[in-house]
């Protein structure tokens, strides 16, 4: 971690001090360390490429999206196999030109 070397005062609601120690609690963190990532996140050095409203919003579309079922390999070559087939044997059928 770098070290800290500028010292920052605000003033925040009673519930916005609730929130943060209550969401620093969760996650074993110090107030600051989470105020120190939303400024990062927000304004810049991110930890992540793309905010946390934005990597939820995509695991939002990931969900809303059809489920496709799985296919094993094996299945996969079987059914490449029966579809290369019923290929070669229409273009048998067909009359030469």
């Amino acid at each position: 971690m770098h070290m800290l070397k500028e010292r920052l005062q605000i003033l925040v609601s009673t519930e916005q001090k609730r929130r943060l120690e209550a969401e620093a609690r969760t996650r074993g963190e110090s107030v600051g360390g989470l105020v120190r990532e939303a400024i990062d996140e927000r304004y810049g050095k991110r930890k992540y490429k793309f905010s946390q409203a934005e990597r939820k919003a995509a695991i939002e579309r990931l969900r809303a999206m059809p489920t496709i079922p799985f296919v094993t390999p094996e299945e996969l070559n079987r059914i490449t196999e029966e579809t290369s087939a019923e290929r070669f044997l229409k273009l048998q059928d067909q009359p030469e030109q």
